[in-house]
């Protein structure tokens, strides 16, 4: 079982699995909601995470047609995004929320083609100028 909640603590949830296919995303909509250079994001079922508190102050907003970001409506932390006609499934589980460590780690670096000029990529890992093919 692995646990997240927003900044303020008052949004609590488990996961029944462990977050899958990390990958870092660069666009502008993943820099402007986290307020840095990239978010690490990880796919999660909707069925695996549960809400243990705080379900009432979860917030959605749509950032483009289709996807929705999901925060926190007291402190503002990210917790996922969604895009519900298009992978009514899953959600992107924003990594930074989770309290329980994993041990799965970033699998690639995606959107880089719209990279903050400022930001560099000192890995190894793929790269992908938009989202790479599923």
């Amino acid at each position: 079982m692995w646990e997240g909640s927003c900044l303020c603590g008052e949004i609590r949830y488990t996961l029944a699995q462990s977050p899958a296919s990390l990958m870092m995303c660069h666009c502008q909509k993943c820099r402007k909601a986290s307020g840095t250079a990239f978010a690490v994001n990880g796919l999660v079922r909707r069925i695996d995470m549960t809400w243990q508190a705080g379900e009432a102050l979860v917030t959605r907003f749509e950032s483009s047609p289709g996807v929705f970001r999901v925060f926190c409506s007291r402190c503002g932390s990210p917790l996922y995004s969604e895009r519900p006609t298009a992978d009514p499934e899953h959600v992107r589980l924003r990594i930074g929320s989770l309290d329980t460590p994993i041990e799965t780690r970033p699998q690639a670096h995606i959107f880089v083609g719209s990279m903050a000029e400022w930001d560099r990529i000192e890995d190894d890992l793929p790269q992908f100028n938009e989202r790479p093919p599923a």
